[in-house]
């Protein structure tokens, strides 16, 4: 096929184009030719649709992300925010730590492995572009259902994908969750959320500045996996009725990118780059277009001397491969000779493909023939946008209240908390967590099952970071705007249960297709319920993903706003765990309502899902937070009250150090053991804190009460006693049957 050339598309402007089969509506192919005044080359062609695809441009969403810069907080912290690669904070002492969250669901479920580990590879590369050695990964995960055999194809292959990929990078995995619902069926979420550290004056931009400098690709070479990879896979809904797009999942080298880690940190050390950008989603097409469009003038790029795998690519394939472990550089000239020479030493292929010009264009020649010739801003930055139609969903008024068993005599609340804690999603997670790294560098502090996992940052001082990951999609469901709060104050409770002072938010906003009014209502009010928490908490949005289509045919996952908080531990000796140890008394910090909507009781009995969220109360929850860091030295041991109650609660820390306790329950017994009433924390005292307890929730108005004591053997409650070696053999195990 002769080469498509700028001079051939203008002598040939009614050829035919595959614009549809690459993604592109009528009108977004009429908009490109009004930009450029003309058909676009095949190449153009190929850039333009990967770069305005709904994972890259966020055509959808924007015109309510705005809000979050709107309604953005002015926090000291906040080094870098929205729109560079990851979001950067001041943690104290000179370090600044970037973390963020991404999506890769879609190609997580064609290919399992490769698809999960290349979303590790993805975050963990965002990570590396702002300048920080990454120190730790997190992988919130949702599944249809446990007994299903699909499930039991992907599941499985996600979990080794996440454990080999970032085992093999040497990156602790901290946290994390699995969650199962069958909306989830086909259509799996996978989360990777990623943190690095570096000192304030090695922060890297994604910019492209100063004429005559070079444009570098490092890393592994290109080839023919990935191309339109999650670019054009994660832009379209999952069809049992239609032929569904489905580019080649990218195939990931955790050796290459870990040997890629070094070089770069090396490379920044010397500060040898002007600006950085890794080749994700897009690959070279978002590389080269987004250093262009957020530099001072042009880029001259010949495509021809980018390093192949496979010498049968053509450009619009080299152009849209999203091959992994690969990076972009721009490079002052007197600089490239030392550059060229750490990459020597670490093995990795370097090749100059450029440079920056004085001029306003991205022009893109292969072997001397001018194939690209565009604003690189329109590529980048001002794809389509779309106000699409919100309609509230016609199932919020059919929805109704949930009836389940209220346990009261010893035998029932026995039986319903084995019951609970044998549930797929409360039980034991070690099947899947034993196959990651939870320790490797020396510096977790916690990690699963704890509330949050923590990272020591400062071997000398103890600095340490604290994150959380959290979402109630049930809660979404029946009320995105109060879901997206709860998830965040979860979230936020997680970090400062273990003693962390909550400082910034990511975000993963996991939906079904656009296209659908009532799954636009639920993203709108997603958006504005975060927006608006986080702007009365004064915790500032860093940067996050936003992840459409996630359904086949009509069903679309619940609405799942995955929040994370990064909070700071100035001294992680200090932390706060889950475990008891014997002769404590424990304590139930916050008030219980019997509202069991959306909780895992309800799940459990009958896939119920209730008719009303919790509503969130943001004053009582940063008293609640405050009351935390406070009593930290008062608290032996403290654990969040969320997903299966105090019942879970309980018997976790139980579990945690094979110490029992004794609990009595008063008044509405059944709701104060299963209701999930947001704002609660068990803790943990010695008999002689209980004045200073008690005075500390009198300071922060939230009700406290002592509910038992702990040791022996046993969990009891209210007389129904329960073995710890019973309520391990009820919790453990699970996971392993169903996937093992």
């Amino acid at each position: 096929m002769a080469l498509d050339t700028v001079k051939h598309a203008q002598e040939n402007p009614d050829a035919a184009q595959p614009y549809k089969e690459l993604g592109l509506k009528d009108d977004e192919y009429a908009s490109i030719k009004e930009i450029l005044g003309r058909r676009p080359t095949s190449s153009e062609l190929a850039m333009y649709s990967v770069m305005w695809s709904e994972h890259c441009s966020y055509k959808s969403s924007k015109i309510h992300l705005k809000q979050f810069g709107e309604k953005a907080v002015m926090s000291d912290a906040l080094l870098v925010g929205i729109g560079e690669n990851a979001g950067v904070v001041d943690v104290g002492q000179g370090y600044a730590v970037t973390f963020k969250i991404e999506s890769h669901n879609h190609p997580s479920y064609i290919e399992p492995y490769q698809g999960a580990a290349t979303g590790v590879g993805g975050i963990v590369r965002d990570i590396l572009t702002m300048g920080a050695r990454p120190i730790a990964v997190m992988d919130p995960l949702r599944f249809g259902n446990p007994e299903n055999p699909d499930t039991r194809r992907v599941l499985p292959g996600i979990v080794s994908g996440i454990g080999g990929y970032g085992n093999c990078l040497g990156l602790p995995n901290i946290g994390g969750e699995i969650v199962f619902d069958d909306t989830y069926q086909g259509n799996p979420l996978v989360n990777a959320l990623c943190v690095g550290v570096m000192k304030h004056a090695d922060i890297k931009l994604a910019t492209a500045h100063g004429a005559g400098n070079l444009v570098v690709l490092f890393g592994a070479k290109t080839g023919g996996d990935g191309i339109g990879g999650v670019s054009v896979l994660a832009s379209e809904t999952f069809s049992d009725s239609k032929p569904t797009k489905r580019p080649a999942v990218q195939v990931g080298d955790p050796f290459a990118e870990k040997v890629l880690i070094e070089c770069s940190l090396e490379i920044f050390k010397e500060d040898l780059v002007v600006g950085i950008q890794d080749l994700g989603g897009a690959g070279l097409s978002c590389a080269t277009s987004e250093l262009a469009s957020a530099g001072s003038g042009g880029m001259d790029i010949r495509l021809e001397t980018v390093p192949l795998r496979d010498p049968s690519l053509s450009p619009e394939e080299i152009l849209m491969s999203e091959s992994q472990e690969r990076m972009c550089a721009i490079i002052e000239p007197s600089k490239l000779k030392r550059f060229m020479q750490i990459c020597k030493k670490w093995d990795v292929t370097a090749t100059v493909i450029g440079e920056v010009t004085t001029g306003t264009r991205l022009n893109i020649t292969f072997n001397g023939e001018l194939i690209v010739d565009v604003p690189p801003r329109t590529v980048a930055h001002d794809g389509p946008v779309y106000n699409r139609p919100i309609a509230k969903p016609k199932y919020l008024e059919s929805l109704k209240p949930v009836s389940v068993p209220l346990p009261s005599t010893p035998d029932e609340i026995k039986a319903a908390v084995l019951k609970l804690m044998a549930a797929p999603n409360l039980a034991d997670k070690s099947w899947v967590t034993n196959q990651y790294d939870r320790y490797v560098q020396g510096n977790t502090v916690l990690s699963q099952p704890e509330d949050s996992g923590v990272i020591r940052i400062d071997t000398n001082t103890n600095l340490g970071v604290a994150i959380s990951t959290d979402a109630n999609a049930r809660w979404s469901y029946l009320n995105p705007y109060e879901g997206a709060k709860l998830a965040l104050l979860e979230s936020c409770r997680n970090i400062a249960t273990n003693g962390a002072k909550p400082l910034a938010v990511t975000n993963c906003l996991n939906f079904g297709s656009p296209e659908d009014p009532e799954v636009m209502w639920q993203f709108s009010e997603t958006v504005r319920g975060l927006a608006d928490a986080c702007l009365e908490l004064g915790l500032p949005v860093t940067g996050g993903n936003v992840s459409f289509y996630n359904q086949t045919g009509t069903v679309a996952i619940l609405p799942t706003p995955v929040i994370g908080v990064l909070g700071v531990v100035d001294d992680v000796t200090k932390r706060t765990p889950m475990g008891i140890k014997p002769n404590q008394d424990i304590y139930i910090i916050g008030n219980v309502d019997d509202n069991f909507s959306g909780s895992e009781w309800a799940h459990i009995n009958g896939k119920q899902i209730g008719d009303r969220s919790p509503v969130a109360d943001l004053d009582m929850e940063q008293r609640l937070v405050k009351l935390l860091l406070e009593g930290q030295p008062l608290f032996e041991a403290a654990h969040d009250i969320s997903n299966g109650g105090f019942a879970a609660s309980i018997s976790e820390m139980v579990m945690r150090t094979n110490v029992g306790a004794t609990i009595t329950l008063e008044g509405n017994v059944a709701a104060e053991l299963l209701a999930e009433t947001p704002g609660r924390v068990v803790v943990a005292i010695n008999e002689s804190n209980t004045n200073a307890i008690t005075a500390l929730a009198g300071k922060y108005q939230i009700p406290v009460r002592r509910v038992g004591s702990t040791g022996g053997n046993s969990l009891t409650i209210n007389g129904g006693a329960i073995s710890i070696d019973e309520l391990r053999e009820a919790n453990t195990g699970v996971l392993e049957a169903l996937f093992g």
